[in-house]
């Protein structure tokens, strides 16, 4: 096995240190040893199950040390992970599952009566309440040792969903080598055997394992929380002495908001990341002024391409920008027509693309949405396409103007307005929609509707809570409209597409 991959340095840490705490929550502490025997277990059992180097787990379920394990025992095993969000709809999971072609789902008692009926014959049940056949029941004993497997960088490591609205996910392959891409920038952010980071966000986001796995593959310690909770995460990092986070803009304004803030004692700090949402400057100062140690954002897609990197600390006259591209990273802006803008240009707009070392391999199963994501250089490079809007300043700072997708991004996670857009019409009243998404002090923002509604009576406010009220039965927790208005026309341009931002300045007014 290469040592440029989680499992060997997993193996390497276990022999060095292996009585340090590697996971924590609560009073379950799994060591070093303890972490790299487990991920032996599951790696040796899925390999007597007949799970083959390449083909794909599923993960569906909250944030426990047992489901890192797995997570990485099925990398030991060159078994590809997907994690699966439970707050997803039973529709996404079930289009979710047979896309990924899972040969197992591990689930808990959060995917209760989601998980769908031909899955659950293969799903492990990792907690009392779950589905599936017991934990106990199907892995080998302890000591159970895997065979070996080679991993190459090209190989994949695991597959982040994107959406998870309808039935239509979008699968983004990420390799080994990207992923060791992310761990070896962990140096620059001071990762070492006693980091402790501390993380409040789900392990089926990108947003968390971005930090997640640098920090097992430096040696040191993970504090996982399974739910969110601003006072709890500011306790929790004053007892182990937090060195390290990452948190989503709306964590930061809920945590930052607590007037009780200055009473917990936070100089253990080296960095704080922050990524997935609009970053709000006046946020970010916040944070600066009152929390000790540097802030670093990250923009960036889960696809990978390009990243910018903003040390917030560094560079405070930056706050409105999400940094300059990070090293490595070509980061270029190019029209509607999907020219080139030229380079060294300030001031001019353009969609953002972006080449790296860390780029996705594809959309699993879906080669026609892979090149609509692309675009390639007069050389033939390829980049990633992000759908957002820029411009660089003078200082090569990229500052993000609007997004071209109009992506929704609650609480850190994407909301896709076509998906809702798309249930919307499947109701016989609608003749028309359009959801955006508003600003909300809960979540950052939060998606809402437009709807037009077929000839008929006048409708009433109480048939719109009630419509409202369908189409939140049938979508996941996370993807819910917060408000619904009946409209009588869409505002569009000439050339027919919905002005969307007009419709966010109507809800605004």
């Amino acid at each position: 096995m290469s040592p440029d991959t989680l499992p060997a340095q997993l193996r390497l840490h276990a022999a060095a240190r292996p009585q340090q705490p590697a996971l924590v929550q609560g009073d379950v502490v799994l060591t070093y040893a303890q972490l790299d025997a487990l991920a032996d277990r599951f790696a040796a059992s899925l390999q007597q199950h007949g799970v083959q180097p390449g083909q794909a787990v599923a993960l569906c379920g909250d944030s426990t040390p047992l489901q890192a394990a797995l997570f990485l025992g099925a990398l030991r095993a060159g078994v590809v992970v997907a994690p699966l969000a439970a707050s997803s709809s039973a529709a996404a999971l079930a289009s979710m599952l047979a896309d990924a072609q899972a040969q197992w789902v591990f689930a808990d008692a959060s995917a209760a009566g989601l998980l769908p009926q031909q899955a659950l014959a293969r799903t492990v049940a990792l907690d009392n309440g779950a589905p599936g056949q017991p934990l106990a029941d199907w892995w080998l004993p302890e000591g159970a040792q895997p065979a070996a497997v080679d991993i190459a960088p090209g190989h994949p490591f695991n597959i982040i969903y994107s959406s998870g609205t309808t039935g239509t996910p979008k699968g983004i392959v990420q390799s080994h080598g990207m992923r060791w891409q992310h761990v070896q920038r962990g140096a620059k952010y001071g990762y070492r055997p006693r980091t402790v980071t501390v993380l409040a966000t789900p392990l089926y986001s990108n947003t968390t394992l971005v930090v997640f796995f640098p920090t097992l593959a430096f040696g040191g310690t993970v504090v996982l929380m399974r739910r969110f909770n601003a006072a709890a995460y500011l306790s929790l990092a004053q007892q182990h002495r937090a060195t390290h986070t990452m948190l989503v803009p709306v964590q930061y304004q809920r945590i930052m908001a607590l007037p009780e803030f200055g009473q917990f004692d936070l100089h253990s700090f080296h960095t704080k990341f922050c990524t997935s949402a609009p970053f709000p400057a006046a946020l970010k100062a916040d944070v600066l002024a009152r929390w000790p140690g540097g802030l670093v954002e990250f923009y960036g897609m889960t696809e990978g391409g390009g990243t910018c990197i903003l040390e917030a600390h560094a560079h405070p006259s930056k706050l409105h920008t999400v940094g300059q591209p990070a090293e490595g990273h070509d980061i270029r802006l190019i029209d509607e027509a999907g020219v080139e803008l030229p380079a060294g240009t300030t001031g001019q707009t353009g969609e953002v693309v972006g080449h790296s070392p860390a780029m996705m391999t594809g959309y699993h199963g879906q080669p026609e949405k892979t090149r609509e994501a692309e675009w390639f250089a007069a050389d033939g490079r390829r980049y990633i396409r992000t759908g957002d809007i820029g411009r660089f300043d003078e200082d090569g700072f990229l500052v993000l103007l609007d997004r071209r997708k109009d992506v929704v991004i609650s609480g850190g996670f994407n909301i896709y307005p076509s998906d809702l857009e798309a249930l919307l019409r499947l109701h016989p009243a609608v003749a028309d929609c359009a959801v955006v998404g508003v600003p909300s002090e809960a979540w950052g923002e939060t998606p809402v509707a437009f709807v037009v509604l077929r000839p008929g009576p006048v409708a009433t406010a109480t048939e719109a809570e009630a419509l409202r009220t369908w189409l939140n039965a049938q979508v996941g927790k996370t993807q819910r409209l917060a408000g619904l208005r009946f409209i009588d026309e869409l505002p569009r341009s000439a050339i027919g597409k919905v002005l969307k931002r007009e419709l966010r300045l109507a809800w605004a007014g």
